[in-house]
């Protein structure tokens, strides 16, 4: 026994030790520590529009996909806002710089979206759908660089305003004509390390930003190590869908690194700082009605339950004034004389209620 109270205590410690040791790292937030030309993964998302209000897997549309689709494990967190994450074929190591690679397809075969197809991929971009990547956990965002004239100075100058958005458009329509954003221009900001003089140099992403474009099939140069080559300034046209036949073009993607001084540890800095101009009118709603049908619900239990208290208060009221006080002390003593009655035909079954355990 008192091997057992010593015992105990240390015990006790360790597992406190234990449990110190073990909350230290949380899985998905540690950094990673990348070479050059390792590998970083850009994976998929979402799709999502404020207009609405139901999101969507990447895959619902016909994206170019990798040899095997792999979705990532999910947490409750990630199920409740929609998310799927999902590998894409996307190549891109880090410090790397692509020019122009072709995502799928080949140099004389595009990739041709049948009507059906035409029709969904038209269908989500007039509903102004969203598509949401990220890159070592950070979400991709769209650079808007906004400029405003300074009305004090005399020169005019104007003031750039730089703000960013999530995700990037699927597309975009203009005069009655639907485009598809299927060029992509990656902008990857690294953070170099402090390593000693004998080590090699690692990197750490801090930022994850992409330009989209809309690029005719007929303006973009396919050689046969699927490279490609981007028209030069505004000679291109946007690729069109049209929905109501079959469609060909090329997806698309670039990637481009810089460096920062951003650390790690307040990369997601610019992320929480974003302001989302769109409007989740259909939640807004949705919130106000749910709160007033949960109200009127309450209230009308609460006022139930008060009627029928105050009808009983009215009615013992009534009986006292009917009977008088004598009378009301006869109806009392009655039934209490009833109650004791109840009592005595319980304890002759007390002991058999005993018994059998009530």
């Amino acid at each position: 026994m008192a091997a057992a109270m010593i015992w105990w205590p240390r015990f006790l410690l360790l597992l406190c030790l234990t449990c110190k040791g073990s909350t230290f790292y949380v899985p998905g937030v540690a950094p990673i520590n990348f070479h050059q030309n390792d590998p970083v993964e850009i994976k998929a998302v979402k799709l999502t529009s404020s207009r609405t209000q139901l999101p969507y897997e990447y895959y619902s549309l016909p994206f170019c996909q990798p040899n095997k689709i792999t979705y990532k494990a999910e947490n409750l967190g990630e199920v409740l806002r929609g998310d799927r994450i999902v590998n894409t074929p996307f190549q891109v190591l880090m410090n790397s710089e692509k020019k122009c690679e072709v995502l799928c397809g080949q140099s004389n075969k595009p990739v041709i979206l049948t009507v059906e197809q035409s029709r969904l991929v038209a269908e989500r971009i007039t509903e102004e759908y969203y598509v949401h990547l990220i890159a070592d956990n950070l979400p991709v965002a769209t650079r808007l660089e906004l400029y405003s004239s300074n009305r004090d100075s005399d020169d005019k100058k104007k003031e750039k305003d730089v703000q960013f958005e999530h995700g990037y458009r699927l597309g975009f329509t203009d005069v009655n004509k639907i485009y598809l954003h299927n060029h992509l221009s990656f902008i990857l900001y690294y953070h170099r390390e402090d390593t000693e003089e004998d080590q090699e140099h690692t990197y750490r992403v801090v930022r994850f930003e992409v330009i989209p474009q809309s690029i005719r099939l007929e303006d973009l140069k396919i050689d046969e190590k699927s490279s490609c080559t981007l028209p030069e300034g505004a000679n291109s046209l946007p690729q069109e869908i049209d929905p109501t036949k079959e469609n060909q073009l090329y997806f698309t993607y670039s990637v481009h690194w810089e460096e920062s001084d951003i650390k790690w540890a307040s990369r997601w800095d610019t992320y929480l700082t974003m302001s989302d101009v769109q409007i989740h009118w259909f939640s807004i709603i949705n919130s106000v009605v749910v709160v007033f049908f949960l109200s009127g619900i309450l209230s009308m239990i609460i006022i139930r339950t008060l009627r029928k208290d105050i009808a009983n208060y009215n009615k013992e009221d009534d009986i006292v004034r009917g009977l008088g006080w004598g009378g009301h002390m006869q109806t009392c003593m009655r039934e209490i004389t009833v109650n004791l009655k109840g009592i005595e035909k319980k304890k002759k079954y007390s002991l058999f209620l005993k018994v059998i355990g009530v």
